[in-house]
């Protein structure tokens, strides 16, 4: 068995999986742990740190791309699906990774990008070699216009044409991302069959499962103008089931920025033979600007958040299954975005966990959120690495937007906020290497690192390992309906979870002052504090003053209240 078993809770009334129990975490592995002073992470770094997650109680590694490749988009552009870049490590490096998991009761997931390679995939290398060679139709070509320029107006998710002319051939490659980045044509039954090969040799090795890369984008119809939820989406998804991971007990998680809660059921539905869960990104976007998306970011909006976060938890709350993050390697630090990194770092750290982590669903942690890291203060664009980042700045910038407004966007949305370094310490580098790294340091390891919270029964790191440890032991948490209140309050976030004879209320406070707030009748309640960031509560009565980001938790028994 590949993924770590199943805690001992009673059987409730719902298909019980062994990933409803679990938190999963997030590995960058270029950003982690550098094991040879190179001043890029590898596997080794990852395998000297599972005892450190091991402790945090994590039972699921995501692991980003590891895969061969020229790193034009950090190895989302892989040339080998079946090799490790050789900065990473080595196969053996790999399998003693999966084995030495193993051991500590966690499974590996990894990252599986294919709806698009590397133009140094050898498919891609023989498809553009000739318009007849056997893998020329691996990929989406398409001729010149009439007036001889570009297929059409589809424009690159990192800015520009999506179609880039192939002057060996004379015609135009698809590529809904990096030029280096072709996209598959998965309408050939080939290519499917070559990736589902590919994925049992990976699951055959005794991994956990895929977190899949943009896999709402592989049944496009670009002559119809259609790039995501093709109409052959789902038929392919049911395929790959079917060929791959389907009779393995295995955690597959589709990235889908596309996702509606109606789709996501598709996706995750118990009777639709297809992924155990979606990413969705709601939460995310509609905090983007209507111009410039990400790079000039709307103010927070808790009512706007309550309401995105309430919609999925009840439209999946008797089927299909929600995935819980505020965070990973394509979005901003979450403290830095919905918390306060300057007054109250610990307790709105804190407070933002014990929100996610007590909805139903799978909560995932992207790694260094358990310690509180935050967004880079960088000053220029030299400092950047991402290439979304830097296509864009030379885009918006040409488009109007200040050079310093845009370094203000991406100092709170850009890619690169969640790559820097791992900070495990206060020596040089917070601990990551001993040489230079591939990219900055966030200055503030010195103080926001792991070594000094693992000791720390009141730090950042304590606390995501208590709501870590209660997940495992309280079914409530687990399979509870989730109900609601106070939607319209402007700075509480307040929700119970019910299940058989237990209720839990969880009141959050998302503002930087005291809020009091007057409870609703069938709120006001004894019982017992799970968790919370200040001190322990025991009862819930009429109004209840929160301090400064104060959330807490309190178990009550239906029949005592």
């Amino acid at each position: 068995m590949s993924q770590p078993a199943p805690q001992p809770l009673a059987t409730p009334a719902i298909d019980r999986k062994w990933w409803h129990t679990a938190t999963v975490y997030q590995i960058y592995p270029r950003s982690f742990c550098d094991s040879d002073g190179d001043g890029v992470g590898d596997i080794p770094g990852i395998i000297s740190r599972l005892d450190y997650l091991q402790s945090l109680g994590i039972t699921v590694i995501w692991l980003s791309p590891i895969f061969t490749s020229p790193m034009d988009d950090n190895g989302y552009d892989i040339s080998d699906y079946q090799g490790i870049a050789p900065e990473f490590g080595t196969l053996t490096d790999f399998d003693r990774l999966v084995a030495e998991a193993r051991k500590r009761g966690i499974g590996i997931v990894l990252d599986l990008v294919v709806n698009h390679t590397s133009d140094e995939h050898p498919w891609f290398r023989e498809a553009r070699s000739s318009t007849d060679n056997p893998y020329r139709d691996y990929y989406i070509w398409r001729r010149p216009s009439a007036e001889g320029g570009l297929p059409s107006a589809l424009e690159s998710t990192f800015g520009g044409p999506a179609w880039t002319l192939d002057p060996q051939t004379g015609e135009y490659y698809l590529h809904l991302f990096s030029r280096r980045q072709p996209d598959l044509n998965w309408e050939n039954p080939q290519v499917r069959a070559e990736v589902y090969r590919m994925m049992n040799w990976w699951l055959d090795r005794g991994i956990a499962g895929f977190r899949m890369d943009v896999i709402d984008l592989i049944g496009k119809q670009v002559d119809a103008g259609i790039t995501s939820d093709g109409p052959h989406l789902h038929d392919y998804l049911q395929e790959m089931n079917r060929e791959t991971f389907g009779s393995r007990d295995v955690l597959t998680v589709g990235e889908a920025w596309s996702a509606t809660p109606t789709s996501a059921l598709l996706y995750s539905g118990r009777d639709r033979q297809e992924l155990s869960m979606v990413f969705q990104f709601e939460h995310v976007t509609q905090f983007w600007d209507q111009t410039y998306g990400k790079w000039r970011p709307r103010p927070f909006d808790l009512v706007a958040l309550k309401a995105v976060f309430g919609k999925w938890q009840t439209a999946l709350a008797e089927d299909g299954w929600n995935s819980l993050f505020w965070g990973n390697h394509d979005l901003p630090r979450a403290v830095s975005r919905y918390g306060d990194t300057t007054g109250f770092h610990v307790e709105s750290a804190k407070m933002l966990a014990t929100v996610l982590h007590l909805m139903k669903g799978t909560p995932f942690v992207y790694q260094g959120e358990e310690i509180g890291m935050t967004n880079v203060p960088f000053t220029s664009i030299d400092q950047y690495k991402d290439i979304e980042t830097l296509n864009m700045h030379r885009l918006h910038v040409e488009a109007g937007l200040s050079p310093d407004d845009f370094i203000r966007g991406a100092n709170e949305s850009g890619r690169d906020n969640a790559r820097t370094p791992m900070q495990w310490s206060s020596a040089p580098q917070g601990g990551f290497t001993t040489g230079s790294p591939w990219i900055e340091v966030n200055p503030n390891f010195a103080t926001v690192n792991a070594e000094t919270q693992v000791e720390d029964d009141q730090s950042i790191w304590s606390h995501y390992r208590k709501l870590i440890d209660l997940r495992k032991h309280h079914q409530v948490i687990v399979y509870g309906r989730y109900q609601s209140w106070l939607d319209q309050h402007p700075d509480v976030f307040v929700y119970s979870r019910t299940l058989e004879g237990d209720r839990l209320v969880v009141l959050a406070n998302f503002r930087p002052h005291e809020v009091t707030v007057t409870m609703p009748d069938e709120l006001q309640v004894r019982g017992r504090c799970l968790i919370g960031n200040y001190t322990d509560m025991d009862r819930i009565g009429e109004t209840v003053t929160l301090r400064p980001y104060e959330a807490f938790a309190l178990l009550c028994h239906l029949e005592k209240v």
